[in-house]
């Protein structure tokens, strides 16, 4: 079967790039739902992630010519899509990327409250660690949080967010270790007080 879609994939690519507008609208059909997702992950907001997505196969469109199958063709429009992503969160102002964390974890009152908004008192205690949380994977670094989000919220191996960054497995590994232990120095310096 994985021959059989690989077979499928390079018939694709050899048909985009002859400029076959049914294997554009074939290639979409595959991954539209896919890369909405992952643009989804990271913006969290349904008309910003739908938006990046047309980016993403504009960008895909455009670059056919340039693509050299080094790796799959997913892989290469997935890294696409995170690299949109990431490019929309940096235009993002702060208090945005904080009201969307509460969003990706589905803290809509958190997020809310972060956003300027009120807190209601049932639950105090137990939406200040939320708040906690929030606050440290806040300050992770992009590449990290990047990394924390396809493994932790994804699902992705380490082996398949090395293909989709174009990094290597042990740059994935270390990268997610240091994710893991700055939320969690945080954490505890935020508890602390």
């Amino acid at each position: 079967m994985c021959i059989y879609l690989m077979m499928s994939d390079a018939n694709l690519l050899e048909k985009l790039k002859k400029g076959d507008k049914t294997a554009f609208a074939q290639l979409v059909a595959l991954y539209a739902s896919k890369v909405l997702n992952i643009c989804y992950r990271f913006l969290l907001d349904k008309e910003d992630a739908e938006d990046v997505s047309q980016e993403v196969f504009i960008e895909v469109f455009e670059s056919l010519h340039a693509f050299r199958a080094e790796a799959q063709l997913s892989t290469w429009i997935y890294r696409i899509a995170v690299t949109k992503s990431l490019d929309e969160l940096k235009r993002q102002n702060r208090k945005r990327r904080i009201s969307s964390l509460g969003k990706l974890f589905h803290l809509d009152d958190v997020a809310n409250w972060l956003a300027g908004g009120s807190m209601p008192d049932k639950h105090i205690e137990e939406k200040e660690s939320m708040k906690a949380v929030m606050e440290a994977l806040n300050k992770l670094p992009d590449n990290q949080r990047v990394v924390f989000t396809l493994s932790k919220i994804e699902g992705y191996t380490h082996e398949e967010i090395a293909e989709i960054l174009n990094a290597t497995t042990v740059a994935v590994a270390s990268l997610l270790y240091r994710a893991k232990k700055q939320v969690t120095d945080e954490l505890e310096r935020i508890l602390k007080k």
